[in-house]
C-alpha cells in the first residue's frame, strides 16, 4: 500500500512537472513574440524617422519677422512662415506676443499659395498688415503677387481686406497711420517676361479711409522697377522713399491730398533702394545699400548707407560703413532716438565661396546695429553673429532699450525669429 501510494505521488508531480513546463514555454514564446513586435515596432518608428528626414533633407523650414509693433505690454510681429504647410508653402501670419516675447496666437493669412506680411501698424484698437500674396494658380506658377491690406482687431479678427493688383506683379510694404486715414506704399510692375509701357504702375501710394475706401492714388518711378518702401509725414506733406529704377533710390513729396511737390533719384543704390526714412531737425535721412562697382551685374559689393537731405529733397550729406570683407552691405531700418542720435539696423554678406556655384552665389549673414550723430558720424558700430545667418528686421527705442526684431538661420534648413535688447551703448 505504502508503494501504490508513493507511485501515485510520483505520477502527478511529473504531471504537475509537466504542466509547469507546458507554462514555461507558452511563456517563453509570448515573451519571444512581445520581442519582437517591440522590434517591429521600433523598425517601424525608425523608419518613419528617416523616411520623414530623407523628405526633408531639400525643404527649408522658413519662417520670419519683418516688422512688429508694441501695444500696451504686448507684442505683435509679421512676417511669413511655412512650418505647418504641407505643401511648403509660406502663410503670412500675425503673431501676437506677451511682455517676455512667447507667443500668445498666431493668426494666418487665409490663401491657397504663397504669402508674405512685411510690415505691421496699430491703430488704437486695430492692427494693420500690408504683403503681398499669390491670389491664382498662373500668379503662384509664374511667382508673381497681389497687393493686399488688412485690417484687424486686436485679437486678430479681419475687419477688412483690400488688394491691388494693376499690371501684375504686385505688393503693399508699408503704412502711415494718419488721424483720419490710412497711407498706404508698395509697388505694381509689369512682369520680367512682359514689354510694354503702362504709365498706371511703379512705385504706388494710396490714401485709405479708415474704412478701407481709396481716397486716392497715385504712382511713380518706372513700371519695371518703381517702389515705394516706407513713407513718412512732416508738416503737411508726405515723403515715400523707394526706388526709381533699377539701382536708382526714390524720394518723392508729396501733399496731404496727392499732388506730388517733387521727386529726385540717387545713384546707385542696390536693387531695394531706400528702405526706410526719418525726419530730425528738418533734415530727411534715407538709408538703404550704395552700388560701389558699375561692372558689377549682380551686386558683389555694396556699402551701407545713409544720405542726408533738406525738406527740399537737396541733398547735404552720405555716409556709407564697409566691413573689412568685400561683401554687401546695407541698412534697412532707421530710428531716431530721444537724444537725436540715428540708429540703423541692417546686416552684413560675405560671400561663401565653399557653397557658391558658377550660377548662384551664397552668402554668410550677419546683422549689424550703428549709432550716428545728427551730422552722420558714427558713435559706434556692433555686429551680431550668433547663428548661421542672422537678419536684423526692425527696431524701436522701448523703456530706454532698443528692441531689435529679427530671424536667424540655425540649422541648414531651419529658421526662427527672436527678440534682442541693446542699451543705448550698443551692449546687450
Amino acid at each position: 500500500m505504502k508503494k501504490n501510494g508513493s507511485n501515485k505521488k510520483n505520477i502527478n508531480n511529473k504531471e504537475k512537472n509537466q504542466k509547469n513546463n507546458k507554462a514555461s514555454k507558452v511563456a517563453l514564446i509570448v515573451k519571444i513574440l512581445i520581442v519582437i513586435c517591440f522590434l517591429v515596432l521600433v523598425g517601424d518608428i525608425l523608419f518613419i524617422i528617416h523616411s520623414r528626414n530623407e523628405k526633408n533633407k531639400g525643404k527649408t523650414f522658413f519662417t520670419s519677422l519683418n516688422a512688429y509693433v508694441q501695444v500696451d505690454k504686448n507684442y505683435y510681429g509679421v512676417g511669413s512662415d511655412n512650418y505647418n504647410n504641407k505643401e511648403g508653402y509660406e502663410k503670412a501670419v500675425v503673431n501676437k506676443y506677451d511682455s517676455k516675447y512667447r507667443k500668445i496666437w498666431s493668426r494666418e493669412f487665409k490663401s491657397k499659395y504663397n504669402s508674405t506680411y512685411y510690415n505691421i501698424k496699430n491703430d488704437g484698437d486695430y492692427l494693420l498688415a500690408v504683403g503681398s500674396f499669390e491670389d491664382t494658380k498662373e500668379e503662384n506658377k509664374e511667382k508673381l503677387r497681389t497687393a493686399m491690406f488688412i485690417k484687424y482687431d486686436n485679437e486678430g479678427k479681419v475687419i477688412f481686406k483690400k488688394t491691388l493688383q494693376l499690371l501684375g506683379n504686385s505688393k503693399f510694404t508699408n503704412i502711415l497711420v494718419l488721424e483720419d486715414s490710412y497711407i498706404v506704399v508698395g509697388q505694381s510692375i509689369l512682369p520680367n517676361n512682359v514689354l510694354g509701357n503702362d504709365d498706371r504702375g511703379g512705385a504706388i501710394i494710396i490714401k485709405y479711409s479708415k474704412d478701407g475706401e481709396v481716397i486716392w492714388q497715385k504712382n511713380a518711378g518706372g513700371n519695371k522697377s518703381g517702389l515705394f518702401n516706407d513713407v513718412i509725414k512732416d508738416g503737411d506733406y508726405l515723403y515715400a522713399v523707394g526706388k526709381d529704377a533699377t539701382r536708382y533710390g526714390l524720394i518723392a513729396k508729396y501733399t496731404l491730398d496727392g499732388e506730388r511737390i517733387k521727386a529726385v533719384s540717387y545713384a546707385k543704390t542696390d536693387t531695394m533702394g531706400f528702405s526706410s526714412a526719418v525726419i530730425v531737425d528738418s533734415k530727411l535721412i534715407c538709408v538703404g545699400a550704395k552700388k560701389l562697382n558699375e561692372e558689377d551685374e549682380y551686386d558683389h559689393d555694396t556699402d551701407a548707407l545713409i544720405v542726408q537731405y533738406n525738406l527740399n529733397l537737396e541733398k547735404e550729406n552720405e555716409t556709407t560703413y564697409k566691413d573689412e570683407k568685400k561683401g554687401l552691405e546695407r541698412y534697412n531700418k532707421v530710428i531716431v532716438d530721444d537724444k537725436k542720435n540715428i540708429i540703423v539696423v541692417g546686416h552684413e554678406a560675405v560671400l561663401d565661396e565653399d557653397n557658391s556655384t558658377a550660377n548662384e552665389n551664397a552668402y554668410n549673414y550677419k546683422s549689424i546695429i550703428a549709432k550716428y550723430d545728427i551730422k552722420l558720424k558714427r558713435k559706434k558700430a556692433v555686429t551680431y553673429d550668433e547663428d548661421l545667418d542672422d537678419y536684423f528686421t526692425d527696431i524701436k527705442v522701448i523703456d530706454d532699450e532698443y528692441v531689435v526684431s529679427g530671424y536667424k538661420k540655425y540649422r541648414n534648413n531651419r529658421y526662427k525669429t527672436f527678440f534682442i535688447k541693446y542699451s543705448k551703448d550698443l551692449k546687450l
